[in-house]
């Protein structure tokens, strides 16, 4: 969190479903309390999908909903293991 109201918003695919998740981090809290939205299907959800999840979990874009795509070897940094991607952006809450 690089300020009191912004978060960074993460998805990726969770290793066991493989499905695409969606999660808040936030910084102080354990994971498992973290804002998660789990997609339904396999498929990359769409940037609408991606801001309804976010609507849902009460969190909405800062600067518009361009995401931010990484690759993550697994396991570690073997460039012959296979490729997690995750995407990223910056959020802040809704005003309630």
């Amino acid at each position: 969190m690089t300020t009191a109201d912004t978060f960074t918003a993460q998805m990726s695919i969770a290793p066991v479903t493989g499905r695409w998740r969606l999660y808040v981090v936030i910084y102080g809290e354990l994971i498992s309390e973290w804002p998660e939205y789990v997609f339904d299907g396999t498929a990359v959800p769409s940037v609408q999908d991606r801001s309804r999840a976010l609507a849902t979990l009460g969190y909405t874009f800062t600067d518009g909903p361009v995401w931010d795509w990484t690759e993550d070897h697994v396991p570690g940094d073997d460039p012959a293991g296979p490729v997690r991607l995750i995407a990223s952006v910056r959020v802040r809450e809704v005003a309630s």
